[in-house]
């Protein structure tokens, strides 16, 4: 089956979960933007608890088509962003080891949030070691045709309750405190576990038949 889906800024590990046994990801090029959901906001957990950073965007949203979305630099979010993740991992042990890939792709400054959104889904995937084609829709359907799976707004933070159709935690140990904090950004397991990652995501990934039931 493959999957169609939109792009997250620093996906959460139920994004992977959703997609580990796809076999191709389409990502949604055409929607309109939406605000108050992943596309431009992450968690994080630090010393704090877990933190939402937010990328803050310039110009109007709405009926915006999301390649056309731009991230706004005057404001000092990339700097800010970038110290939170410092001071969230740097004493997790594998920071060391994937922390240059993410600090050099964020300080590129893509223009465009779709741009970077994309860019870090491949980095991303690289790290898990996922071979997944991924290829860009080629116009906006409503409906996916046969073998194709909508997974569309389906990890959305409105929505929470549907999170346990495809998401069931998988403990790993964290940087901060004793009580597990399920579903951060894949940088969270990443940084913690490293190349035992994969497995992690896979292993908390609710099989497809009961997810659409």
């Amino acid at each position: 089956m493959n999957a169609l889906i939109e792009l997250h800024y620093l996906p959460s590990i139920a994004y992977f979960s959703v997609l580990s046994s796809s076999n191709e990801i389409i990502v949604e090029r055409y929607e309109h933007y939406v605000k108050q959901t992943y596309r431009n906001r992450c968690y994080l957990n630090t010393s704090q608890g877990p933190a939402h950073l937010t990328i803050p965007l310039s110009g109007k949203h709405n009926k915006v088509v999301i390649t056309d979305i731009r991230m706004d630099y005057t404001q000092k979010w990339l700097n800010n962003h970038w110290r939170t993740v410092q001071s969230a991992y740097g004493n997790a042990p594998f920071f060391e080891h994937y922390a240059e890939d993410l600090e050099k792709l964020l300080f590129k400054k893509y223009e465009f949030l779709y741009d970077l959104n994309f860019h870090l889904l491949s980095m991303c995937l690289a790290w898990l070691r996922w071979n997944t084609p991924v290829r860009e829709s080629m116009s906006y359907e409503k409906d996916t045709t046969s073998g194709i799976q909508d997974m569309r707004s389906l990890i959305n933070p409105k929505k929470t309750d549907l999170l346990a159709k495809f998401y069931s935690p998988v403990t790993y140990t964290q940087v901060f405190g004793n009580a597990f904090v399920s579903n951060m950004s894949l940088i969270d397991l990443i940084f913690c576990e490293g190349p035992s990652a994969a497995q992690i995501v896979k292993a908390s990934a609710v099989k497809n038949e009961q997810m659409l039931n």
